[in-house]
């Protein structure tokens, strides 16, 4: 997974976790966060006397950082506050708006991953039928924008809440993900020797 620069802030505990057992008055102030590059899920550090928004984007990366003192982890989505996962789908419907060509040349450019699925299918309310509607109007013209997309192909009423949910669901990584569990947009799940060196963090 690439380092992530910016980060949406989707909760800010300043007392701790609530579920951290030490002392109330040992326990750091932490931030959930979301990259809006890789789609990563991520433990913060504010620096001390920082106060965070929800919804705020902060920088991460490496260079001087006016907020963040640094990443602690990534994080899962069963790590998440209640707050966060409600605030998720809004966050991801925040960066899918700002990155719309990204998300649009996903209807340009995706392929097949087998012999049985394409890209194409792993959205939500995407069958085998409305794919194909899909790529035949890109072989005529490649999509310009979210609105071409649901004006070319009348049953896609909503593509850019179909990515959205697409993201939430690969977060949430539940069966629901189906298919393999691929993944469209986001980071790959953590591995098991990464999770046990989580709290290093980058700094």
């Amino acid at each position: 997974m690439g380092m992530e620069e910016y980060a949406f802030i989707l909760d800010y505990l300043p007392m701790g976790h609530p579920e951290d057992e030490r002392p109330i008055y040992k326990r750091e102030p932490v931030s959930y966060g979301l990259g809006d590059k890789h789609l990563s899920l991520l433990e913060l550090i504010p620096k001390k006397g920082v106060e965070l928004s929800i919804g705020e984007r902060v920088y991460i990366g490496k260079d001087d950082r006016e907020k963040i003192e640094y990443v602690k982890r990534r994080a899962d989505y069963d790590d998440l506050t209640a707050s966060a996962r409600s605030e998720l789908p809004f966050v991801i419907d925040k960066i899918v708006e700002k990155e719309e060509k990204r998300f649009v040349d996903f209807f340009n450019d995706s392929q097949p991953i087998s012999t049985r699925y394409h890209q194409i299918e792993l959205l939500p309310g995407i069958g085998n039928r409305l794919m194909w509607e899909i790529l035949n109007e890109r072989r005529k013209k490649p999509f310009e924008s979210f609105e071409d997309i649901s004006v070319r192909v009348k049953a896609v009423h909503d593509p850019k809440h179909m990515i959205v949910k697409r993201i939430v669901l690969e977060l949430e990584g539940g069966k629901e993900l189906g298919k393999g569990k691929y993944k469209l947009f986001t980071a790959p799940p953590i591995q098991k020797e990464e999770s046990r060196h989580r709290g290093r963090g980058y700094r």
